[in-house]
């Protein structure tokens, strides 16, 4: 059972896979803040954002076209919500484009919230996906219970990390044995068969999380997973925490 969809490149060799987790939270999170909190007007304080995480990425030894393609996963999302603002939001005093389609019109003050949102959604997407990509889940779990994040919290997402990967193997399994039995699966009335697939995969894998859960006490689970390893903040994570304090002063100053 190996699925590595949900943290893609976390186990490549770079200098940034190798920083403590707790100095990669920070920074990441630290730019969502400061890209969120920025007016849209901040065209060079998105600029550096922009130039900062590719240049992270680069020196992570990530393909970049791998990053960009999940960024552009969110965009048809973000269009769904915010595309009709141009049309719907109305400038108070002129300002707006006549497309000569009639009366329909776009609103300057609904392009600046369009652009506001699309640029804002994409920086904040990347972070994520750079420290998803630089870190695996379990040292993110445990730089976030470092950090001081709620321990029902951690418990909660690690338990879900661990048994989706349950779930994806009864389905595969379940998958094997339909198509050994030769399953088209093509006409409307076959759909009753996938409905009891559906409920057997949910008993299935609930049943197969109970023995898991009962093997994890049985070899003395206690609510944490154990630390293979002690972490300590060296000096290449101090550096790459300077990064946080770097840009909020841009914040501040240019912003």
């Amino acid at each position: 059972m190996k699925h590595s969809f949900l943290d893609h490149h976390s186990h490549t060799e770079s200098p940034i896979h190798h920083l403590d987790a707790r100095a990669k939270i920070i920074v990441f999170f630290t730019f969502i803040l400061i890209g969120v909190s920025s007016p849209p007007t901040s065209f060079f304080l998105f600029g550096l954002l922009a130039i900062a995480l590719i240049g992270i990425a680069l020196f992570a030894r990530l393909p970049l076209v791998h990053l960009l393609r999940k960024v552009l996963v969110v965009l048809p999302f973000l269009l769904i919500v915010a595309i009709s603002i141009p049309f719907m939001k109305k400038d108070g005093v002129g300002g707006g484009y006549n497309l000569g389609l009639g009366s329909l019109s776009i609103s300057r003050s609904g392009l600046w919230v369009l652009w506001n949102v699309v640029i804002k959604s994409c920086l904040g997407v990347f972070s994520i996906i750079l420290l998803s990509s630089t870190t695996t889940f379990p040292q993110l779990i445990k730089g976030m219970e470092k950090l001081g994040s709620p321990k029902i919290f951690t418990m909660l997402a690690s338990f879900m990390y661990r048994y989706s990967f349950i779930l994806i193997d009864e389905v595969y399994r379940m998958k094997r044995a339909r198509d050994s039995r030769s399953f088209g699966g093509r006409w409307l009335w076959q759909t009753e068969v996938i409905g009891h697939m559906i409920g057997t995969l949910f008993l299935r894998s609930y049943h197969r999380g109970e023995r898991v859960y009962l093997a994890m006490l049985s070899r003395g689970y206690q609510g944490t997973m154990p630390e293979t390893t002690a972490s300590r903040l060296g000096l290449g994570e101090i550096v790459f925490l300077c990064f946080a304090p770097l840009f909020l002063f841009l914040r501040i100053t240019f912003a």
